[in-house]
């Protein structure tokens, strides 16, 4: 599963430019890591923010110090106050594959309050962003859509780990974390707070398992469980989000009149696309140029997916079905999936998603899952019998005992659910809940994957972080949120 691989907008957590970074304002006496500095921004280069960055070298294996060393690349955008708060803010990006520096740099907002006092870092995890990304030509997509047989697959993962000069194996969330203590210690932070998104949140857990001490607060956004493994539910959770927005167009009066039968305008347009490829041109709207596209059920499911991931993005998909259903126009459908498609591959490292999820996930993938029900979603059995393939060739790395077992921890801990989301339900957050003696779940109604963008989740990040506990929490504002409404038209909602 690629939790962090929706709309950018989404997807994605954020932080506020502040005040160049001072050596007071790092804690240390003495480091290893020298920060100088730098802009950094988002992947298409239309944002760049004022930083201070370095490199920090670490071995390879963790368990041979004298080999090979990798660099991981490290930001830190300095706290706004001359008087920072001693224990910053550490961002945890999701994936697995996403870089830290280029998913959150991008999202100015989200951590406004609590950048004002505290220093805000982030280290792309090894293999990802600028720390020896592990990057293959294998789209994330194809492991959803059937578009390759798992020989095709497994064909591209052996291709992939020829080229790649790194051993694969050493990429797990058991020698992350390890790293990033190193960065802690390295910038003389005692003690930290985590922001974790999605697959962020098992790192998240995982160094909070490790390393309590160092542990003062830890909020899981979009949480996923460390006793469940990705990718078996994916089909599950997402079929489960789109028969939701089919609900909730049939219970809102304007959707349901505007765009009747839903579900079986969909189940039209899909045996329409199994049968053969529909034909569209397509304008790239930055150069205006034409090109001819054949239109498949790989978009489709692809589209279906993706959109689900946010509750604004997830109000276009009826427009989209019924346009293609009822007006045989499926250009509107296939640019939504070449979009995500697209952000897909240049978002996620995939040979460090596969390092990830064949040493964690893969050994657990037996009997997860109950395989009747997964043929009976949209996308079927495709996903988990595709990644088995590649796990099959892919080295497996270290993994620590405790790893998927329920943590039993004492720091406080405030956990993010949106009511609709589509790979890690309210539910996982709920499992997760259960692993600390003083947390808070909060789910956040209408939503789907990831919930800082709103005002209301922001305050509620803001207060917990300054107060460090769960106790007094006020909610209240969570209840008044609710779902984007529907697009009736290309030109927006119904007023």
């Amino acid at each position: 599963m690629s939790e962090g691989s929706h709309s950018r907008a989404e997807l994605i957590a954020a932080f506020l430019l502040g005040a160049l970074l001072c050596p007071e304002n790092l804690h240390a006496s003495t480091t290893q890591l020298t920060l100088e500095h730098c802009r950094i921004g988002d992947m298409d280069g239309l944002v760049s923010i004022e930083a201070r960055c370095g490199d920090f070298a670490v071995p390879e294996n963790p368990d041979a110090p004298q080999g090979p060393k990798i660099d991981l690349r490290v930001a830190v955008v300095p706290a706004v106050a001359t008087q920072p708060e001693p224990d910053p803010l550490f961002l945890l990006a999701g994936g697995p594959g996403q870089g830290a520096i280029e998913g959150y740099a991008p999202h100015l907002g989200a951590f406004a309050g609590l950048h004002r006092e505290r220093d805000i870092v982030l280290v792309d995890q090894r293999g990802t962003g600028g720390s020896n990304r592990l990057d293959c030509a294998m789209p994330e997509e194809a492991l959803a859509t059937g578009e390759m047989s798992p020989g095709e697959l497994q064909a591209l993962a052996r291709d992939c780990l020829a080229k790649l000069s790194s051993r694969a194996q050493f990429y797990t969330t058991s020698v992350a974390v390890r790293d990033l203590d190193a960065v802690r210690a390295a910038l003389g932070y005692e003690r930290i707070n985590l922001f974790g998104g999605s697959y962020g949140t098992r790192v998240a857990q995982h160094y909070a398992r490790r390393y309590p001490d160092q542990t003062r607060t830890i909020v899981l956004d979009a949480v996923v469980p460390p006793t469940i493994a990705l990718v078996p539910h994916i089909a599950i959770e997402s079929q489960q989000a789109l028969d939701r927005v089919f609900a909730r167009c049939k219970a809102d009066a304007e959707c349901s009149r505007r765009f009747p039968a839903l579900a079986e305008q969909f189940a039209r347009i899909e045996a329409r696309l199994r049968r053969s490829p529909v034909g569209v041109v397509l304008t790239d709207p930055v150069n205006g140029v034409d090109r001819r596209l054949d239109v498949t059920r790989a978009h489709l499911v692809t589209m279906a997916r993706m959109l689900t991931y946010s509750g604004r993005t997830a109000s276009l998909l009826p427009l989209l079905i019924h346009e293609a259903a009822s007006n045989d126009n499926y250009a509107p459908l296939a640019a939504q999936a070449e979009m995500a498609g697209e952000d897909l591959k240049r978002m996620i490292a995939m040979g460090m998603h596969h390092s990830v999820v064949c040493a964690e996930d893969a050994p657990r993938f037996e009997g997860a899952v109950d395989r009747g029900e997964l043929e009976r979603t949209t996308i079927g059995a495709i996903m988990l019998d595709g990644m088995t393939a590649i796990c099959e060739v892919w080295p497996r790395g270290p993994v620590d005992e405790d790893f998927g077992k329920p943590l039993d921890s004492a720091v406080p801990a405030l956990l993010l659910s949106g009511e609709f989301d589509p790979a890690t339900p309210a539910d996982y957050g709920a499992i997760a809940a259960q692993g600390f003696s003083k947390s808070l779940h909060v789910v956040v109604p209408g939503q789907g994957h990831g919930q800082t963008r709103l005002p209301c989740v922001q305050k509620l990040l803001r207060r917990f972080i300054e107060q460090g506990t769960v106790s007094g929490l006020d909610t209240d504002c969570v209840e008044a949120i609710r779902p984007a409404p529907f697009f009736l038209s290309f030109s927006g909602t119904a007023p």
